[in-house]
């Protein structure tokens, strides 16, 4: 081990004996610090213009323009410079042959120059750890450890960037030469990752080889074991290698036997490289203050229910839209996005199955109009190579499993324990499923799924129709993520004047009926409530009184005529309401709403009677006076606003009593507009937050599923802009200085001596 030492301070004087060293500490450190302060600043003058903060540490350090990130992006060009001379000067200057005669062991002096490397590249660390420190003093809260945890994942690259280089050095005796090799490996390992993904022999290795984004997961808080054990893995890779090359020069062996000696060794760390990389063996620590690189409490009581064999299934429709989400070239990618499940569900089998059937992918038909589907097919798979073990056609896959009500999209059927559900792909940016979904999907698989149940047979709003007064897609659009079906509800219809209310429905909706509710629709309606099962009915102004034996049931009544307020800007039905202050959180939790709620033609609620029920209003009209008239009326007359007015009139009610050991729970709206299409599309309003909480409450908080985390602390920037200017003249300035002053003088006085 002094041996070591011994060769490894010697080559760290020889590197700052050489310019280049010092270029390079230069050139990282005004890099590194114009970078942070940039970004310090940047940020200081948006928060004096009264612009909000959020998880600072993560924005400054990682994300798509933190500083790790641009930093690890120059390392590359870096590290060639310095290793390019750790060998190939030895072997340019003759003095190789002096060091393989000695009695020093080749693996001592390779250890000792790899030794050396990698304390030059602590200075990188060191460089960005005062940044870290003046951060602390910057940032109001900066998470730390997540911090720390960036910096350990560059050290890592950067050290496994110089195995790599020491290994090229050992190769040549030309410098230039031995830098560009290092480059072009680098290159390749950042390439690799991406050849031959779609075969399925070698795809899990050259997945594993790929050095692109190793360190990502770090960078983001998130400590991995298969990434720690890559980097140490393919450094002593590079290591072992440079001692093999220099061995050459001492032992004489045959090149059958060198052959067999390098097979073995890359066979052995491929082979460790794959078995650490597989989830039972995979280990975790989030390094984030919020554990943002964990799943959230609730998911993970979710999987804590789970013990047996999970088999995800991706069912791969060649002709939709989103078809390359679960390509053989893409697998890799979309099992990496269950990472946060498989740590703790390790036994979760994820399959792919590709078929062809007919889509919506209008735009795939108009760019081939006359094929079939069929044809559709072969032309997608020869034009784009694709190597698929097998293709089912629709009759095939229709044995299997329909997905005709799936729209034949690409979509997932999740299975445990004997029962089955769907995980999908959204018509949004991020296409994928989150943990939202994803835990929605497994919880349905555990508990039984909350069953919403909406009324029809009196032309009721319908959950299968687009139009803007429908419910499809909050209820029912299977494209769309954040519908009921997707956030882990049953849904269904029925004819309430022809059939009985489904003995396992927990929510019933009745809105807006059209025409007058029969005899046996009431009485069902009755019985269902008398039963303390929960209800949600809707009304418009103009129907309303079709729900009146309903209404008179519960101990309310619906104003006979819209609500209209005066206003500049909208139209007179056009209400400003606002949420109920105060609400009691154990009678029903509402989320902080900053955004209106508007309501478009509503009935104001009247509690009639004591019926034993507890009226709880939850939104109201504001505090300006509102009048009741006939609906589509387009300006306040003098004559109206001499008629009575109110303020503050109840437009949704919560309806509560204990009934069987249970409470029973009862929405009353006076518009049922509000959940529809249309408003729940539109921009900068707070309904649908408003609409998933009041669903929220109907099934105990059970779904969807709560994955919020903690607020972040670390939202504000503590430094003056002043203070950023002497800052940067410090670090920018001065301090680069004193390291080329430092550098010169060591390099004077070599030379003197």
């Amino acid at each position: 081990m002094k041996t070591i030492y011994r060769i490894a301070k010697t080559e760290l004087n020889t590197m700052f004996y050489s310019p280049v060293a010092w270029v390079v500490l230069v050139i990282f450190s005004i890099q590194s610090s114009w970078k942070f302060f940039d970004t310090i600043e940047r940020f200081e003058k948006a928060q004096k213009i009264g612009q909000g903060m959020d998880n600072l540490s993560q924005v400054v350090f990682s994300g798509f323009s933190g500083l790790y990130t641009e930093m690890q992006n120059y390392l590359y060009l870096y590290v060639p410079l310095l290793t390019m001379g750790l060998v190939s000067r030895e072997i340019n200057s003759g003095s190789i042959k002096l060091l393989l005669s000695s009695p020093i062991k080749i693996k001592d002096i390779v250890l000792g120059k790899y030794l050396a490397i990698a304390a030059y590249c602590m200075l990188f660390v060191a460089i960005l750890g005062v940044q870290v420190i003046i951060a602390g003093f910057s940032i109001e809260n900066l998470d730390f450890k997540f911090a720390i945890s960036g910096l350990i994942g560059l050290y890592l690259l950067v050290c496994t960037y110089a195995a790599i280089g020491l290994f090229m050095s050992c190769l040549t005796s030309y410098q230039v030469v031995a830098a560009i090799s290092t480059l072009v490996v680098l290159a390749g390992l950042n390439f690799v990752g991406k050849l031959w993904q779609d075969v399925e022999v070698i795809k899990d290795i050259t997945y594993f080889l790929s050095i692109s984004g190793r360190a990502n997961e770090m960078l983001e808080g998130l400590i991995i074991s298969k990434d720690l054990l890559y980097f140490i893995l393919v450094s002593g890779l590079f290591i072992v290698l440079s001692i093999y090359k220099l061995q050459t020069g001492r032992d004489a062996q045959s090149t059958s036997k060198r052959v067999l000696k390098y097979a073995v060794l890359i066979t052995v760390v491929l082979s460790l490289g794959y078995i650490t990389s597989r989830a039972p063996l995979t280990l975790y620590y989030d390094m984030t203050r919020t554990k943002d690189r964990t799943l959230t409490q609730n998911s993970l009581e979710i999987v804590k229910q789970m013990d047996g064999p999970i088999k995800i299934t991706t069912y791969d429709n060649l002709l939709d839209v989103n078809y390359y989400m679960a390509m053989p070239y893409f697998q890799n990618e979309d099992i990496s996005s269950f990472a946060k499940y498989t740590r703790f569900l390790p036994q979760i089998e994820l399959d792919y199955v590709y078929f062809y059937g007919t889509s919506t992918n209008a735009e795939l038909y108009a760019r081939n109009p006359g094929l079939n589907d069929k044809q559709l097919a072969e032309k997608m798979v020869e034009s784009q190579d694709m190597k698929l073990k097998k293709l089912y056609t629709p009759d095939e896959i229709k044995k299997i499993i329909n997905l005709e009500p799936e729209q034949n999209r690409v979509v997932r059927t999740v299975e445990y324990n004997g029962k089955r559900t769907f995980l999908r792909f959204y018509d949004d940016l991020f296409k994928a499923p989150n943990e939202k979904e994803i835990s929605a999907a497994l919880k349905r698989l555990v508990v039984k799924a909350p069953k919403v149940v909406f009324a029809s047979g009196n032309m009721e709003r319908s959950i299968e129709k687009t139009g803007d007064k429908n419910y499809k897609t909050f209820a029912n659009e299977i494209t769309f993520r954040y519908s009921l079906i997707n956030q882990g509800f049953d849904v269904a219809t029925v004819d309430i004047n022809a059939q009985d209310i489904p003995a396992d429905t927990d929510i019933f909706v009745l809105a807006d009926p059209k025409t007058q509710l029969s005899q046996g629709a009431v009485d069902r309606i009755s019985k269902y409530i008398d039963q303390g099962k929960n209800l949600m009915i809707l009304a418009e102004p103009e129907t309303n009184s079709a729900l009146a034996s309903i209404t008179d049931k519960l101990g309310i009544e619906f104003t006979k005529q819209t609500l209209v307020q005066e206003s500049e800007t909208n139209s007179p039905d056009f209400l400003v309401t606002e949420l109920q202050k105060n609400v009691d959180s154990t009678l029903i939790k509402l989320s902080k709403i900053n955004n209106p709620i508007p309501f478009l033609g509503s009935s104001g609620i009247v509690t009639t009677k004591e019926v034993g029920f507890k009226a709880t209003p939850l939104l109201k009209t504001n505090a300006q006076p509102a009048w009741q008239s006939q609906s589509g009326i387009t300006s306040i007359t003098e004559e109206l606003k001499k008629q009575p007015s109110k303020k503050s009139i109840p437009l949704v009610t919560a309806l509560t009593r204990n009934i069987g050991g249970k409470t029973q729970k009862i929405i009353v709206a006076g518009d049922a507009d509000f959940m529809g299409n249309a408003e729940l599309s539109r921009g900068g309003s707070g309904t649908f937050q408003f609409v998933t909480d009041v669903f929220s409450w109907f099934s105990n908080y059970e779904f969807p599923i709560d994955t919020t985390r903690p607020v972040k602390t670390d939202k504000k920037i503590t430094i003056t802009s002043n203070q950023v200017f002497i800052n940067k003249i410090l670090f920018i300035g001065i301090f680069p200085l004193l390291i080329i002053l430092s550098g010169a003088f060591i390099l004077i006085r070599r030379n003197r001596r």
